[in-house]
């Protein structure tokens, strides 16, 4: 699939509807076989259907079909892919694809670039609503709707417990980037960025200009 902001990142749930013809005939094939295929983001240089090179790989953890032919369904990200060469492009496209792991790193520059993501995490859920969705941080407005409030100690803290839980840092690379990052592009550039460094150097970056636009009220 080709969408204009999505990203799909390794282990992350993305919920899709399926409307369109040609990815109601995508999702019926792929069902009935290995129940996996790729979201990738429309390549914002081109004004016709172009996706990016590097996509996301994801498995239909759960389909739930609709009398009128459209679908629901969650989507889990398993792993980085590029598309090397085009198979078809009706009546949906296919690519051949190669896996794209993450090499190996320097792990005394990665833990203390892990430890900066961290801090600003923490200063970017002081700084604005929280990008987590949390139940504790919803809020009653004078209508009676929920809101959302700035994150507590206690929340931060929660947050960023589970992150040093990940197995390792490109899942907290990954993991922050999806769940954080409001910007498709900032998305992207994580995505498309292999060696670990460089994509934790990215992700301070972002973080930064947002906890940089919050602060100055761009925000919220």
């Amino acid at each position: 699939m080709t969408l204009p902001s999505a990203t799909l990142f390794p282990q992350a749930l993305l919920p899709l509807y399926i409307f369109e013809p040609r990815y109601r005939k995508m999702l019926v094939d792929t069902l009935q076989s290995h129940r996996m295929f790729s979201v990738a983001m429309q390549d914002p240089a081109r004004t016709r259907e172009k996706p990016c090179t590097i996509a996301g790989l994801g498995l239909i953890r759960v389909s739930v079909d609709h009398a009128d032919g459209t679908s629901h369904l969650i989507l889990q990200g398993l792993t980085r892919v590029q598309f090397v060469e085009t198979v078809q492009t009706r009546p949906y496209r296919i690519e051949a694809i190669r896996p794209l792991p993450t090499p190996p790193a320097d792990n005394v520059v990665i833990d203390a670039l892990l430890a900066k993501v961290l801090e600003l995490v923490r200063q970017r859920m002081e700084v604005g609503p929280p990008p987590f969705p949390f139940p504790a941080f919803e809020t009653k407005t004078k209508g009676g709707k929920k809101g959302t409030a700035k994150a507590t100690g206690e929340a931060i803290q929660e947050v960023l417990n589970y992150l040093e839980q990940l197995p390792g840092p490109d899942q907290v690379a990954d993991l922050v980037s999806c769940a954080v990052l409001s910007s498709p592009m900032a998305r992207q550039t994580i995505l498309s960025t292999l060696p670990l460094e460089e994509r934790l150097k990215h992700l301070v970056h972002f973080l930064i200009a947002e906890i940089e636009q919050y602060r100055k009220g761009g925000k919220g």
